[in-house]
């Protein structure tokens, strides 16, 4: 584990692990708070991130920045990651083996980050993180507690691309997380 942020992000920079680091113009390491109390987790950078380095800034990344001011969460209080750090080609899901190559860089913001919430947006970030046995569709606006740390799964904002229909519950369960923040 690294002790500063400043080591992870060299760390990563330099990172050699899987076969993505071939083919990225930009590792995207995570943008945010570095103290924040939500944390937001992805899957893996598209396009625009690879090339600007940094994560949720395409049309899905807009799309969240939309259902954030509706909400009332702003950007910059919180963190966003992503399970990879390098794009996949062609913006597909990353292979478990990508995933696993990069798993303790995220834990290690994790770490860093020390939230009471985490976001898991979508099933990559939430079979990653909370176990293969969870499925999106049935987990999403449920919270699940593990190590103290308060999860809420629910729609990467690239869903509500596809599908319209599911803005209202992403909104929803954002609310959620907001009115648990409150409370604390």
């Amino acid at each position: 584990m690294y002790e500063t942020w400043e080591e992870l992000e060299k760390s990563i920079q330099n990172c050699q692990k899987c076969k993505l680091y071939k083919t990225r113009q930009n590792i995207v390491f995570g943008t945010g708070n570095k103290n924040a109390k939500i944390m937001f987790i992805g899957e893996g950078p598209g396009a625009d991130e690879d090339k600007q380095g940094e994560p949720f800034v395409g049309r899905a990344g807009k799309l969240m920045n939309m259902a954030f001011d509706i909400v009332g969460i702003k950007r910059e209080e919180v963190y966003i990651a992503n399970i990879v750090k390098c794009r996949p080609p062609g913006n597909r899901n990353p292979e478990e083996d990508e995933a696993s190559s990069c798993i303790d860089y995220l834990r290690n913001q994790v770490i860093l980050v020390k939230p009471e919430i985490i976001v898991l947006l979508g099933s990559v970030a939430l079979k990653n993180i909370l176990g293969k046995e969870y499925g999106i569709t049935a987990s999403r606006g449920k919270w699940v507690e593990k190590k103290g740390i308060q999860y809420m799964p629910t729609w990467h904002p690239a869903a509500l691309l596809r599908d319209e229909s599911k803005k209202i519950e992403f909104i929803k369960d954002l609310m959620q997380v907001v009115e648990y923040k409150l409370e604390k």
